[in-house]
């Protein structure tokens, strides 16, 4: 049997006989073996195997809301879709194992990209082949459709509407998050308030126009999945369903186009063409699309700004928020 271990700091100390009766408690066998995942931000999840197979420990939520939101939403997209997603997902509430509550669900088929060893296994005809595969799973992913934009409320077992609607509830992120970063240092200046309220601006006159609402991963890029080659590259699993809500879907094109903007830019064409293959931009795609990268672009940088009072590849905090932004806003000017 294996000795106590520590999987990540977040989740701290584990037991085998831990491991056994949240096990038991599941009706999923005997504990074989934990491994640690060295991927991941926040260091909630760890592999097991046992007797009835593999599986991933999810613990130490967040929120209360966490764990009922990714059961929620692994649930319809596993019912409602053909996108690969943990399920089952079994949720324990009590928290008398681990002093927290858990999450456990099969692991899924395929590998990480964020696995050093397998990105630089892969070649240059593998990188776009595997763009083209998030876009064409976003596009299954957001046939799960909803009848109102909101987000899922566990206490009510409902999906909540955004008060004012889709748009107003992004533009009000972004001015929270805007006037938190004014706050911090001054970094964040009356220029990039300007600017930002320039953005917005510029989108207003599309706001009204109609959509139907669908699913909003809202994490969604190649951290959060897992892919395999079968005919061709595909993804074999998205996972991380915690910032999932209903409204625009082209708001999930924004982590991926940055991801791929800062490795390789091309890929981030090869990502949006091949989503607008099969979902054509409507009217003031580009006015919403810079939107949605502002509100992005945002959330790191407050993010930043809070913990660290700097971007970490801004050694010398000299960076003001558009000098950075700018150019992740600007590039869906392509697509006018």
């Amino acid at each position: 049997m294996e000795k106590e271990g520590v999987y990540s700091k977040r989740l701290g100390a584990i037991s085998p006989d831990q491991f056994q009766a949240a096990l038991e408690r599941l009706g999923l066998g005997d504990f074989v073996r934990a491994e640690p995942i060295s991927s991941g931000l926040f260091g909630q999840n760890v592999f097991v195997t046992s007797t009835e197979g593999k599986f991933v420990l999810r613990g130490a939520p967040h929120y209360p809301w966490q764990f009922p939101t990714e059961q929620f939403f692994v649930e319809q997209m596993h019912q409602r879709t053909q996108v690969p997603v943990p399920y089952p997902y079994i949720l324990e509430r009590s928290e008398d194992i681990f002093g927290w509550s858990f999450a456990v669900m099969p692991r899924l088929e395929g590998v990480a990209l964020m696995d050093e060893a397998v990105a630089t296994g892969l070649t240059a005809e593998d990188r776009p082949a595997i763009s083209r595969a998030m876009a064409q799973a976003l596009v299954e992913m957001q046939s799960l459709t909803w009848d109102r934009a909101g987000k899922y409320d566990p206490e009510t077992g409902s999906v909540q509407a955004f008060e004012g609607g889709y748009w107003a509830w992004v533009v009000e992120r972004i001015r929270t998050k805007m006037s938190e970063s004014v706050r911090y240092n001054d970094h964040t200046t009356d220029s990039d308030v300007r600017w930002a309220e320039s953005v917005i601006a510029e989108a207003i006159p599309v706001f009204d126009s109609p959509y139907r609402p669908c699913v909003v991963h809202a994490d969604y890029g190649e951290h959060n999945v897992v892919v395999m080659h079968k005919d061709g590259w595909q993804v074999g699993g998205v996972f991380d369903w915690m910032t999932a809500h209903f409204g625009d879907g082209a708001a999930d094109l924004s982590l991926s186009v940055t991801m791929y903007l800062g490795r390789e830019p091309a890929l981030a064409d090869t990502f949006v063409q091949a989503y607008l293959e099969h979902k054509p931009a409507r009217s003031g795609f580009v006015e919403l699309q810079q939107v949605y990268m502002l509100n992005l672009k945002l959330s790191f940088w407050e993010y930043w700004q809070r913990e660290k009072g700097r971007l970490p590849q801004d050694e010398t905090g000299t960076l003001a928020f558009e000098q950075w932004a700018g150019p992740s806003v600007t590039y869906w000017e392509k697509y006018r």
